[in-house]
């Protein structure tokens, strides 16, 4: 009878970096390209976000405020007055400003699950027969790009609504270089560069330093395994706590910041869409 053996460190590191997928073809749908996990954690973070803001709503008071009341108005002000700062309409802020508010505490939540214990829900899920499972939806190139495709389509959407269509169309052709007719192509072009780029790079930014915290806290985890090899079981303990809470400290830093960068990002996209050439 063959006896399971330890995995190596490569097949450690890919273990975790799959994903959560259904290889079945259902009608017309091919479900292999869709990430489960970072569909269930995302969509359940975002109703979980939803769920802790309209409680908190209900139960604000006028009075002195509890301490989670507190932190929260100070993130809403600071939201308010960042979009106050950027996008100059009080008509685009009404929705503007609330789905910055939005954007900040969805993403620092999907961020936040990078602190949970590396192998505590892969090895839940392994126990209900799920062999793959992937929890920091924001380490997904997918779900990054796919917020940064929306707040392009709301750029898009405040680019017609304020300057009007044919105005937008013309400075497509028409900024950055000028109005000349041998200039129409490369404005043109210079135009759709620009979109593409910050598109990317927005959700690039979010997905890399994500992706990139996820893989310290295995490495973390691979050279706590490699001191056990070597040194005995005690130092495994050691280091992996010494080594993981430090970095967790640190990186409650990085999943806060990678909120704000994007959600100021979307604002100053959104507050482009409203400025004339």
């Amino acid at each position: 009878m063959a006896t399971e053996h330890a995995p190596t460190a490569s097949e450690y590191i890919v273990h975790h970096l799959t994903f959560l997928t259904n290889k079945k073809q259902v009608g017309l749908v091919d479900w292999s390209v869709f990430h489960l996990d970072t569909l269930f954690f995302s969509i359940g973070l975002g109703l979980l976000a939803v769920f802790i803001m309209a409680r908190l709503a209900a139960r604000a008071t006028s009075g002195v405020p509890g301490r989670f009341q507190a932190a929260v108005e100070i993130v809403v002000e600071m939201v308010a007055d960042q979009a106050k700062g950027i996008v100059h309409s009080p008509k685009s802020r009404e929705f503007v400003a609330p789905l910055a508010l939005t954007v900040f505490v969805w993403i620092f939540l999907m961020n936040a699950m990078d602190l949970l214990p590396l192998d505590v829900l892969p090895k839940l899920g392994e126990a209900a027969g799920i062999h793959y499972l992937r929890v920091v939806p924001t380490a997904d190139l997918n779900a990054t790009l796919g917020m940064s495709l929306a707040v392009l389509l709301l750029c898009l959407y405040y680019s017609v609504k304020i300057k009007g269509l044919g105005h937008w169309i013309h400075e497509l052709f028409t900024a950055p270089f000028g109005a000349h007719p041998l200039l129409w192509p490369i404005n043109f072009a210079m135009q759709m560069i620009e979109y593409v780029a910050k598109t990317v790079s927005h959700g690039m930014r979010l997905f890399g330093n994500m992706y990139a915290g996820e893989l310290i806290f295995m490495l973390i985890a691979l050279m706590g395994a490699a001191w056990a090899g070597t040194l005995g079981s005690g130092l495994l303990w050691v280091g992996g706590v010494i080594a993981g809470t430090v970095w967790a400290i640190f990186h409650i830093l990085i999943i806060t910041l990678q909120a704000f960068i994007f959600m100021m990002l979307t604002l100053v996209y959104v507050g482009q869409a409203h400025e004339s050439h």
